[in-house]
Order: structure tokens, then C-alpha cells, then sequence
């Protein structure tokens, strides 16, 4: 095999041990076929013959499952073998070898056809049923997962009813295995895989794309209209320029057609430091070079709560892996905090002991 070019199939043979089982069936082989010249009773021959043909079909049948264990070795180095596992098929064919090869030991050693073996088999159906019933479960879900791609390895995969949250690591016919974050494993029955529902995060390193999707309270108390002061200061910034611009020729024209009413304030529409602070984020991560052009941006107002409001940012990065999305993400929020004063606004925080200190402090002096 090492002169033909292909020295994996030489080393995995030695390895699974194919070429010594072979290598112990031969010389049974031999015996067996002098056995006859030997001066023994003819009983003790019959029953060497037996011994030494069934630990020839036992060796044979060990040296075949050698073979197809080596052969899920070659293919599991392979680059098709990275994503795609065929140890749950070369199990059951092992299965299947082991139940042949008991039924042909069994029939040489009771000197019964091995069809009488397997019509006796018949009977015990349920029993058999009852016995693989994982087995069976295991190669449906199996079966069902490979025809319509639910998982493959190094899949992220979470499933919190069996505590998983990592990469698959392994798939076998009966189980599968997570390497969790915290590089614990957990395994789970393959059947539950197919019948319980569980996320799977490919699709999302696939897309290009990762989700940020993470709100700023704002305190509401700091909420209000701008000025033409204000609005003059704010137009520094390059990314709002044409968005006050825009909005003050829409204002101008609604007030326009108010006529008198806009003599009172509140009849008039005015800027908010709030919403051109949405303005503001919406076009700073539009022009982030590691925001996903081609997926959903927007900067949202959410419903008002006691703990401020809410100001959600959702958009993608564009870039799938862990570290690097944290890195963007703090990066973007960063400088959507250190911002907010420039637009008069401050972040919702609830009083520290700290903060009721120095109000008892500024209390005391008052007295």
C-alpha cells in the first residue's frame, strides 16, 4: 500500500490491527485443513473443527470491522470529513458484523444452517425491538439529520434543556458530544436531537454576519428640545450635517402651514436631542467600515420603562468570530457613551451608595 501511494490506508491497517487478525485466522486455517491427518478420536476432531472455525470467523470478522474502522479514519481526516460524520453508519455496520458473526459462530457450534438461526430470530422480535430500540431511535434521527443537514461538526449548537452551548466535537450513532464554552462536554442521545428543538449558529457564520443588538437607557429627566443655539453646535458633526439639514427644511415647511399656531411652542415641531442622538448612531454605523452593508441597520426608540429609555442599536458585523465581534461592539458602544453629552443627554444609573452618601451630605448642609 506504502509502494501504490497510499500510506494511510498502510498505517490505519496496523493500527486497527487488521493485518494481525488476519495473520491469526491463516494459521487456523491450516490446522483445519490437517486436522483430518491426525490420529485422534473422531468426537474430539469434530468438536476441534468447530472451535477452530468459529475463532477463524471471529478473527476474519474482527479484521473486517479493522478495515471499516480505518476506513471512517482515513475519511474523518479528510477535508469533506471535518463537517460531515460517518462514525454513526460505520457503527451500525460494526453492529451488524458482530449479530452475523455471532449467528455464524452460533450455527458452527450447534452444527445448525445459519438460516435456521435467523428464522429462530423471528420469534424473538419483540425481545430484539425492546433490546436496540436506542439503536433503531439513534439511526432514524441519524439518518434524518444527514438527509436534511441539521448538524454537522463544529457546529454551535445550544439546547438548554440537556445544559449544551458549544461546537459539536463528535457524532456517533448513539450520542452526540458539545464541547461547552467552559470546555466541559456534554453528550447527548442522538434521538433527542431530532425530536427536541435545539439553535444551531451556522447559518450565522455562514451569512457573513453577527448580530449586535444591545440598548443605551437614557435618562429621562434629560429629554428636550433643541435650540437654534444647539442645533448650529451640532451641526459640526459631518454625519448628522444633512440629516439637521434635511429636517429643518421639514420643519420650516410644516410650521409654514401652521400659520399663527406656531406662536405657541408646543404647536410647533422642534428637534429633540434624543432623536437627533438616533440620527446620529444610525449614520455613525452606517459608515462603520465592520457593520454588514448588506443586513438590517437601524437605531430604535423602545417603550419608555422606569429604568429610562431605552435606545436600541441593531445592526451586523462583519466578522463572525467571538473576540473580534466583542471588540466591534465595544468599540461602537464606546463612542456612542462617550457622545451622549454632546447632545445634552445622560445614561440612565441607578444611585450607588456612593451617590446616597453625598445627597445625605448635601441634605445635612441645607439644615
Amino acid at each position: 500500500l506504502r509502494v501504490v501511494g497510499h500510506p494511510e490506508w498502510a498505517d490505519g491497517l496496523i493500527r486497527r490491527r487488521v493485518l494481525r487478525n488476519i495473520g491469526f485466522a491463516l494459521p487456523l486455517l491450516a490446522v483445519l485443513s490437517n486436522l483430518p491427518q491426525l490420529a485422534i478420536r473422531p468426537e474430539l476432531a469434530v468438536l476441534l473443527t468447530r472451535v477452530f472455525t468459529s475463532a477463524g470467523v471471529v478473527f476474519i470478522f474482527m479484521a473486517l470491522i479493522g478495515i471499516l474502522r480505518t476506513w471512517e479514519d482515513i475519511y474523518s481526516s479528510s477535508h469533506r470529513g471535518q463537517v460531515r460524520s460517518i462514525k454513526g453508519y460505520v457503527e451500525l455496520a460494526c453492529i451488524l458484523l458482530w449479530l452475523i458473526c455471532a449467528i455464524l459462530v452460533l450455527s458452527v457450534m450447534m452444527d445448525r444452517s445459519p438460516l435456521l438461526m435467523l428464522s429462530g430470530l423471528g420469534a424473538l422480535s419483540a425481545v430484539l425491538l425492546l433490546v436496540f430500540k436506542d439503536t433503531l431511535l439513534s439511526l432514524v434521527a441519524s439518518t434524518q439529520m444527514s438527509n436534511y443537514d441539521m448538524l454537522r461538526l463544529g457546529d454551535w449548537i445550544e439546547m438548554p434543556q440537556a445544559g449544551a452551548d458549544g461546537f459539536v466535537i463528535d457524532m456517533a450513532l448513539h450520542t452526540v458530544k458539545v464541547q461547552n464554552w467552559d470546555k466541559t462536554v456534554t453528550t447527548i442521545p442522538t434521538y433527542k436531537l431530532f425530536s427536541e428543538s435545539f439553535r444551531n449558529w451556522r447559518q450565522m457564520f455562514e451569512s457573513g454576519g453577527r448580530r449586535i443588538k444591545r440598548t443605551l437607557r437614557i435618562d429621562a429627566s434629560t429629554v428636550r428640545f433643541l435650540d437654534e443655539t444647539e442645533i448650529a453646535d451640532l451641526r459640526r458633526y459631518a454625519l448628522i450635517r444633512d440629516y439637521l439639514d434635511g429636517k429643518q427644511v421639514e420643519l420650516e415647511e410644516t410650521n409654514r402651514q401652521l400659520g399663527e399656531l406656531t406662536a405657541v411652542p408646543a404647536n410647533r415641531r422642534r428637534l429633540t436631542n434624543i432623536g437627533t442622538f438616533r440620527a446620529y448612531a444610525k449614520a455613525y454605523i452606517e459608515r462603520h467600515p465592520e457593520i454588514h452593508k448588506g443586513m438590517l441597520m437601524i437605531v430604535r426608540m423602545m417603550e419608555p420603562q422606569s429604568e429610562g429609555i431605552p435606545v436600541e442599536v441593531y445592526c451586523f458585523t462583519n466578522n463572525t468570530a467571538w473576540v473580534e465581534y466583542e471588540r466591534i461592539q465595544g468599540d461602537i458602544f464606546d463612542h456612542l457613551l462617550a457622545i451622549l453629552p454632546e447632545f445634552w443627554l445622560r445614561l440612565y444609573q441607578a444611585p450607588a451608595g456612593s451617590d446616597l452618601s453625598r445627597l445625605q451630605n448635601i441634605t445635612r448642609n441645607q439644615q
